[in-house]
């Protein structure tokens, strides 16, 4: 019986769906489910009860999810434990993960203050999408990580609430519409829309289909791009319009023009959330949540 084994177990017995754990693992359900028939050889006995419908845990199964989740968390103590004395003879150093809207509109304030009162510790920055950073969190590969919260978060995280991006909307530069001091949802609803991927990007991808649905309407979506960072070049294109976070006006893109929303439109983007290892020790980590937490108003103006 292997750590890596039991970690697959109790992601599949908490999710209940093989599809959703191997996700949530980063790793093929096929994979998964591969880890799931070694560990039941390995022991003799039937942990799930499969049916074309649905996955549940057998009596066996969750005797084992208490005894798992008891042996996971022993493992992480230790290894928290070990780290944390290891970083105490060395230089400190903190490893913080950021989504994109994080690592462009947040963060470089945030740093800033950081260094000013905190010159001996060295941050160690990793930008990625919210499903890739919360499980090195978990692997004890980052240590603080600005996402978007997920609906159903796993319990061994920690959130706290930061603050709440504004959206607006980016044309093409000579658009009829672009020289506007402000817009309404009505005033794009035939527009051709941009809107980023759902699979990657489900957050960025519900923000345009929620504020459209709120004021009645319904987008009419031509073209699904990964990363902003694209969708602001094919609107340059004239490809079409799109409704990003407000951080979006700070990348260097000619032909692009962006326009707020009417304030009773605009609406929040979307959460920001600080998650951590829950409870865990690192004082370089609290050292930024209280930077943080002094400063967030500030940050938040501009969010």
């Amino acid at each position: 019986m292997e750590l890596h084994q039991l970690r697959c177990f109790v992601a599949a017995a908490e999710q209940l769906h093989f599809g959703h754990a191997a996700q949530q693992l980063q790793m093929l359900p096929s994979a998964l489910g591969r880890q799931i028939r070694l560990l039941e050889e390995d022991l003799g006995t039937r942990l799930f009860a499969r049916t074309t419908r649905a996955v549940s845990l057998t009596e066996d199964g969750a005797t084992l999810l208490r005894d798992a989740r008891a042996i996971l968390a022993k493992v992480e103590a230790v290894e928290n434990n070990l780290r944390n004395r290891s970083r105490a003879g060395a230089v400190r150093r903190l490893r913080v993960g950021a989504i994109d809207s994080a690592a462009a509109g947040l963060l470089p304030p945030l740093l800033r203050d950081f260094r000013d009162r905190h010159p001996d510790i060295a941050v160690q920055l990793l930008e990625d999408k919210t499903v890739r950073l919360l499980p090195k969190i978990l692997t004890g590969a980052l240590d603080l990580a600005f996402v978007r919260p997920p609906h159903s978060a796993d319990k061994r995280l920690e959130f706290r609430d930061l603050l709440q991006e504004t959206a607006i909307v980016a044309f093409p530069q000579r658009h009829a519409l672009a020289e506007r001091k402000s817009i309404t949802l009505a005033q794009i609803a035939d527009e051709a829309m941009l809107v980023p991927d759902r699979r990657s990007r489900p957050h960025s991808h519900d923000l345009t289909i929620k504020l459209f649905e709120q004021a009645g309407l319904t987008p009419r979506i031509v073209q699904v791009a990964d990363e902003k960072q694209t969708i602001i070049q094919l609107v340059a294109t004239k490809l079409g319009v799109a409704i990003v976070p407000r951080w979006t006006t700070r990348m260097a893109v000619s032909g692009v023009r962006f326009v707020p929303l009417r304030p009773k439109q605009s609406g929040p983007v979307g959460r920001l959330a600080a998650a951590w290892l829950r409870g865990s020790r690192d004082p370089a980590r609290d050292a930024m949540l209280a930077v943080l937490e002094t400063r967030l108003r500030s940050y938040a103006r501009e969010a």
